[in-house]
């Protein structure tokens, strides 16, 4: 593989910008002490976060399923972090999920070739090789379920084998897999597509798979757990034995940066490869967001209600069942699904220590100072909504 020049600083393109991960991704790289310090910083999301809008930042609004739009954004990149997607438990689509998260990595992947972007990080999932069942301290050797129990799981998976293949010389015409494979999927495309053999460079690519990411403005766990409390009414799932893991949102940024920065000065072993990111030993999901809904003024009554795994499958059936009923007038999926109950009553625990001896990775924030960062956050939130 070709050097980069080294001696200048590069470009970096962040997708979905403006989302949660994706304003933690711009915070880090304009922190004077980052361990990749980028000459110009462009971010592409649908739309400009105007409440933290930086000017050493140009702002690109569009949508990854464009081809032209992200070509255009990848113009004069040399690392492109691509953060952009639709996290979902099933409250989308299964086109819309597949066509942000598959088909918009691809035109990511094909943009960077075309416009010799020589480095790409994705941001991926643990949910990628989750089927549903316990998976304890694995590391990045667990196969790929023969099946996923949604689409987001199971995109998540098509976009790493696309981003795998994607780090290999355009004229290799498989991609790379590991484990048993997923069916193919009838959507244009389907599984096993590859970048367009369009290439002015070899990519370099790594893929990071977070832990459940939690942090200031956190929008996918603490709100539904404060509204939950603003209800007058909290209700927790399973026994309280079941175990998860969470990394600190600005440090699941970091490492997406320590990673750009390996793959930059062409670090030998570490394109191609799949990192899992976390802060720390596995806690409860409940138990550990209690502290941010309490924190943040919140009143839990019951003080320690939980549902057992079996009522609150039965319930979660009840409401799927529901919303399949009246679909054909308004097309609703419940939060509070089966999956919903899985997730959070299954153990799934694994280690970073590939992150930690390859790309250097320690937490740069520790759980401390994550924690009081987002109880203010919530807090001020609270005060003004």
């Amino acid at each position: 593989m070709p050097e980069n020049d080294l001696s200048r600083r590069p470009n970096v393109l962040v997708t979905g910008g403006s989302g949660f991960l994706g304003r933690a991704l711009l915070e880090e790289l304009l922190d004077p002490n980052s361990p990749l310090q980028p000459d110009a910083i462009r971010s592409l999301d649908l739309s400009i976060p105007v409440d933290s809008v930086h000017p050493r930042i140009t702002y690109r609004t569009g949508d990854i399923r464009d081809y032209e739009t992200v070509l255009n954004a990848c113009q004069g990149m040399d690392i492109v972090i691509h953060a952009a997607a639709i996290v979902d438990w099933g409250s989308k689509s299964e086109k819309e999920v597949y066509s942000v998260n598959v088909t918009g990595t691809e035109n990511v992947i094909r943009a960077c070739r075309e416009q010799g972007v020589s480095c790409l990080v994705y941001t991926s999932s643990l949910d990628a090789v989750f089927a549903g069942k316990p998976l304890v301290n694995i590391d990045e050797s667990q196969p790929y379920p023969s099946t996923h129990p949604n689409m987001y799981c199971r995109s998540k998976y098509l976009a790493e084998d696309l981003v795998r293949a994607g780090s290999k010389p355009a004229h290799v015409s498989s991609p790379v897999r590991a484990g048993s494979k997923p069916a193919p999927l009838s959507y244009p495309g389907g599984a096993g597509l590859e970048p367009a053999p369009t290439a002015n460079c070899q990519l370099r690519t790594v893929i990071i798979r977070p832990s459940d990411i939690w942090g200031p403005g956190d929008p996918f766990h603490v709100g539904s757990l404060i509204n939950m409390a603003k209800g007058g009414f909290y209700v927790r799932l399973g026994n309280g034995t079941s175990k998860c893991q969470h990394t600190y949102v600005n440090n699941v940024a970091y490492a997406h940066l320590l990673a750009a920065k390996a793959l930059w000065e062409n670090k030998p072993g570490i394109s191609g490869n799949t990192y899992f990111i976390t802060d720390g030993p596995g806690t409860n999901f409940f138990t550990f967001f209690d502290r941010v809904v309490e924190g943040a003024g919140y009143r839990i009554w019951p003080k320690n209600l939980w549902l057992p795994r079996w009522l609150a499958m039965a319930i979660g059936a009840s409401n799927e069942t529901m919303a399949l009923v009246i679909r054909p007038f308004y097309y609703y999926t419940p939060k509070f699904s089966r999956f919903a109950v899985i997730y959070t009553c299954s153990d799934f625990t694994f280690t970073s220590e590939k992150a930690i001896r390859e790309l250097g990775y320690r937490p740069k924030y520790n759980e401390k100072e994550a924690m009081e960062k987002t109880i203010t956050s919530f807090k001020r939130a609270g005060k003004t909504g």
